[in-house]
């Protein structure tokens, strides 16, 4: 290198070294995490606005409990088989093209479920939905890695997905109102027109994403050369601090540790689902009969899981430890889904054992999505992210489909809600396994 070449590098490093860290990272904050928190909280809106509908649509069509179960269920089926190619094209086409792909289409399908007339129908809808959705959640996770180094992540993914929660706090009183509202008109159920108008944010949010996502800090155009140059800075003491992560497609793919990953996120997802897409049925048979009550007590648990979410993100970064973060609080959910099988009457006592499980269940989610980036890089974190999500994406159709049977084998869902009691022991019995010297970074 020339004494020239010598010196501009070295001005280039000064200059990215003069810049705040601290105002860098929140001006990607602020220009990237709510807008993808809107994403998210719409797209689990329309995955588990189903759970509303069934109060209506269960005896306008005649399904049993079974049927249900099984249809909610099937999106994961068709969530699992595309997940991963999903993430994978997404390294190719670029977050911008993919994700926008992924929004308008899981959104004009969840507008779909409204024509819907026959059990056959219910299940082809719900695994083309899944198919449209996959890859968003797997892909957003590989994208944020592209922006924030490891010990920045537990914060960020916390302020990502509390858009899960909030997807229930608004989405409950919100379909509870529009199926009370809207019911017969125009010649519409009130099911029908809850599918149609809580597809529309996820198309216009689809068609936003054009303009408001870069596919990198590199096509960033808010930032300056010396602000891109402090985070390319940053991004590679992260690759460098993990020297020995996987790069390749089979590496992310066969690691054992991506496997146990996928084994714990099974943990929450049943718990999550469960409540997702049960809740309302749960608050309803404790007495609870008007939709728009019912919303209303569904925003309890979710209102303090995203406290939870917040709390327990910033803490995991601030004593740079994950594991604890996640075990704890899972132990603590499986105690209340197991209690919650003796007061299955008693609203206050549904309620707020739900509430601890939400909490428990959701709140590790920042700690356990910083998990594959500490020992995967590249093609491997992608394909990681994806395959860990997607082994867990069975979840989906075991939480549901097993509630229905059991419903319409006992009259009750205790059996199912034990099973993902230990289940969750289960899971943090997998973290524990985690080596702490990966995974705590």
């Amino acid at each position: 290198m020339s004494y020239a070449q010598t010196t501009t590098a070295n001005a280039a490093i000064g200059a990215a070294q003069s810049v705040d860290a601290e105002q860098l990272y929140k001006k990607i904050t602020w220009r990237l995490i709510p807008f993808l928190c809107f994403c998210y909280l719409a797209a689990y809106l329309d995955r588990i606005n189903i759970g509303f509908a069934k109060l209506q649509m269960m005896g306008d069509l005649q399904f049993t409990e079974a049927a249900y179960g099984l249809g909610a269920g099937l999106f994961f089926v068709g969530y699992i088989l595309f997940e991963v190619p999903s993430n994978l094209v997404l390294t190719k086409v670029g977050a911008r093209l993919w994700i926008a792909r992924i929004m308008i289409t899981w959104g004009l399908l969840s507008a779909a479920t409204m024509l819907v007339t026959t059990p056959t129908q219910f299940y082809i809808v719900r695994f083309l939905l899944g198919a449209a959705e996959a890859g968003f959640l797997p892909g957003v996770l590989y994208y944020l890695t592209l922006w924030f180094p490891t010990y920045r992540r537990g914060r960020i993914m916390a302020l990502f997905v509390i858009g899960l929660p909030l997807s229930s706090v608004i989405g409950g009183p919100l379909s509870g109102w529009i199926m009370s509202h809207f019911d017969n008109v125009q010649g519409l159920r009130g099911w029908q027109w809850l599918f149609l108008l809580e597809a529309l944010p996820s198309v216009l949010l689809g068609f936003l994403t054009f303009v408001a996502l870069p596919n990198s800090y590199k096509d960033a155009k808010w930032l300056s050369e010396d602000e891109k140059a402090r985070l390319a800075a940053d991004l590679h003491g992260d690759d460098a601090d993990a020297k020995h992560a996987g790069h390749s497609f089979k590496e992310g793919l066969l690691n054992l540790k991506v496997w146990m990953l996928g084994g714990i996120d099974f943990a929450i997802l049943l718990t999550a689902y469960a409540i997702g897409f049960w809740l309302p049925t749960f608050i309803r048979k404790t007495g609870v009969m008007d939709p728009f009550h019912i919303g209303l007590l569904t925003m309890i648990p979710n209102i303090v899981a995203v406290a939870g979410i917040l709390l327990i993100g910033a803490s995991s970064d601030r004593m740079r430890e994950r594991r604890w973060h996640i075990i704890i609080p899972f132990l603590a959910a499986s105690a209340a889904m197991a209690a919650s099988t003796f007061f299955a009457e008693n609203l206050i006592a549904t309620v707020a054992l739900f509430t601890v499980a939400s909490v428990g269940v959701l709140g590790p989610l920042p700690a356990y999505f910083s998990l594959p980036a500490t020992f995967l890089k590249g093609t491997a974190a992608a394909t990681g992210f994806a395959m860990a999500i997607s082994l867990a994406s069975i979840a989906g159709l075991v939480s549901n489909s097993l509630i229905g049977i059991v419903i319409d084998l006992t009259g009750s869902s205790s059996a199912a809600l034990w099973f993902f009691s230990g289940c969750l022991v289960i899971g943090a019995l997998l973290v524990y396994a985690l080596p702490p010297k990966v995974v705590n970074r």
